[in-house]
């Protein structure tokens, strides 16, 4: 894996060098607030290609996050709903366990004869 990764970017690198190389005619760039000297038309593209990608990546991550919690968000809830439906069924439970034991301490020694 190691290797293809190697050899995509040298692929990669010298397609951004011929890109440069083969686009050579100066452009002035002007940025709205400050011009920038003239450069080539292909560093122009190799700059604009590289910060799309820069700026891709992190609103990819901002949006990522975002998923993420909210799918943890949802996780929460239903672990929540799952605990309150256990809670509701021991506290069910105990109340008929407290029920039986009433009525079981509710009969009195008197009331049993023996027979000595």
């Amino acid at each position: 894996m190691r290797y293809v990764l190697i050899v995509l970017l040298i692929i990669i690198f010298g397609y951004a060098l011929a890109l440069v190389l083969q686009n050579s005619t100066e452009l002035p760039v002007d940025l709205l607030f400050t011009q920038v000297p003239t450069m080539g038309a292909g560093l122009l593209l190799l700059l604009t290609l590289v910060l799309g990608i820069i700026i891709g990546l992190l609103l990819g991550v901002v949006v990522f996050k975002v998923f993420q919690r909210n799918w943890e968000v949802q996780r929460l809830t239903r672990e929540i709903e799952i605990l309150r439906q256990q809670q509701i069924q021991a506290a069910s439970a105990a109340a008929i366990a407290a029920q039986h034991e009433k009525t079981v301490v509710n009969v009195t020694p008197a009331q049993h004869k023996s027979p000595l």
